[in-house]
Order: C-alpha cells, then sequence, then structure tokens
C-alpha cells in the first residue's frame, strides 16, 4: 500500500491535471480490488467439505425418519415385466463394465444412469436437464463465495444427480456429498425441498435439503447392485417418487 501511495504522489507533481486525475482513478480502482479481494474469500465447490457447509453456511444433517419420507415408502408402484428386464440388463452391463476399469463418468450415464431416468420419465416434459451447471453461494454479508461447476444433471431445479468416476468410488459416495449439497444451498427457490442422487453406476444415495433458517438435509441408505436381487428396482421407484413430487408442486 504505501508504495503504491508513494507512486503516485510522485508521478503527481510531473503529470497535468488531467493525466493525474486519471492516475487516481485507476489507483483508486486498485485499492478497491485490493481491499475486496481483501474481504471476501472465494472458494471452489471441487474443495468444499461438509465442515466447511456446516460452519459458513448453517447447514446440518438430521437423522429424523420423517423429514425424508419420499425414500421410505412401503411400497413403490410396482414394475412391470419390461421394466424388470431393462433393470436386469442395466445391472448386467454395469458388472461387465467394472471388468475393464477404469470405469468413467460418461460410461456410468450411457449403461446405467440414462435407462433409469428413461424409465423415470426425466426425459419428457415439464422435465429438462442440464449438464456441467455453475453456481455461486454466499453467507449473507457476501463475505464467503463458493463457485463452480460440475458435471451434473439437474432435473427441473429439482433433482440433482452426480456421477462420479470409479477411480474416485475408492473413497465412497461420500467424497461427492458435499460438493452436491452446495449445488443444491445454491438453488434459488427457497420454499420447496430438492433432492439429490449421487451413483458411481453400482451404489446409489439419495439426499433431500429444506432451506429455511437453518438449512437441513437427509440422506437414505446406500443402494448397491453388489447386493442380492436388483437394487435398481428400489431406486426406479424413488425417483418414480421424486417425479410425482415435482409434478404435484407445478
Amino acid at each position: 500500500m504505501e508504495n503504491i501511495s508513494r507512486y503516485f504522489c510522485y508521478h503527481s507533481l510531473n503529470v497535468d491535471e488531467n493525466h493525474f486525475s486519471l492516475t487516481v482513478a485507476v489507483g483508486l480502482a486498485i485499492l478497491r480490488l485490493l481491499f475486496r479481494n481483501r474481504n471476501t474469500m472465494s472458494q471452489t465447490i471441487s474443495n468444499i467439505s461438509l465442515h466447511d457447509l456446516k460452519s459458513k453456511f448453517g447447514l446440518q444433517r438430521t437423522f429424523d425418519e420423517p423429514f425424508f419420507p419420499e425414500w421410505q415408502l412401503a411400497q413403490f408402484p410396482e414394475l412391470n415385466d419390461f421394466e424388470q428386464h431393462f433393470l436386469n440388463q442395466a445391472k448386467e452391463a454395469y458388472f461387465n463394465l467394472i471388468e475393464y476399469p477404469p470405469l468413467l463418468e460418461n460410461t456410468v450415464k450411457m449403461a446405467v444412469l440414462a435407462p433409469l431416468l428413461n424409465l423415470a420419465g426425466f426425459y419428457l416434459y415439464p422435465f429438462h436437464s442440464k449438464s456441467e451447471y455453475s453456481v455461486k453461494i454466499e453467507t449473507v454479508d457476501g463475505e464467503i463465495v463458493v463457485e463452480g461447476k460440475i458435471d451434473v444433471l439437474v432435473l427441473k431445479e429439482q433433482l440433482w444427480i452426480m456421477v462420479i468416476e470409479s477411480k474416485q468410488a475408492a473413497f465412497s459416495i461420500e467424497s461427492g456429498l458435499a460438493q452436491i449439497l452446495a449445488y443444491m444451498l445454491a438453488n434459488k427457490n427457497q420454499e420447496k425441498p430438492c433432492f439429490g442422487m449421487i451413483t458411481t453406476g453400482g451404489s446409489f444415495v439419495f439426499i433431500k435439503l429444506v432451506k429455511g433458517e437453518i438449512p437441513q438435509y437427509a440422506l437414505s441408505r446406500v443402494f448397491e447392485l453388489n447386493n442380492p436381487g436388483n437394487d435398481l428396482y428400489t431406486v426406479l421407484g424413488i425417483l418414480k417418487r421424486l417425479e410425482q413430487v415435482a409434478l404435484n408442486e407445478l
């Protein structure tokens, strides 16, 4: 700061009035930038942690079962023979693909995620999807800014889906939890709950976030293709349930 001030004082003695005014204006702009950067901390979503979301944005996890009933229904709509056959093929495709690592994000989308979203009706009107969505969140006083992009599907601004590549999955799907929660927190709709799903292709977990004075979230249990039977049946049932929730709020 002292060097900047000394520079302007020295040069003001050797320039005309117009040049001096321009120099001062540029100097003030630089000073404002310096102070703004000093008072604002920027952080990318890829580096954010659950502790960051709790301490900076007040996010809390709840284990209260009534908070997230959408995944706990005793019975989901019964799947027809075509749907069961389709999901059985998706499961077989997944186990075939993991024999040839690494299992990349786009492969998971094509082999497992796309059939699920198609059967659930999320590619039909009034739903729409976006990929590589950009968001920014900040505290009330604007001191903390979190921004970034993520390759995620956003369905009608209510369902956020993150796919984790298998090379990251060794750390479990919880490695993406803070990131997807950050994107859900950035949703401008403060009144309606929003939902998320994280998948590695072989594991699935659902998230519900409710904003308010104290934002809260809850998780479903983890559904695994390694389990007996086919957990994709239940995953599809939950997606259909979330579809109905979204349609009812139109």
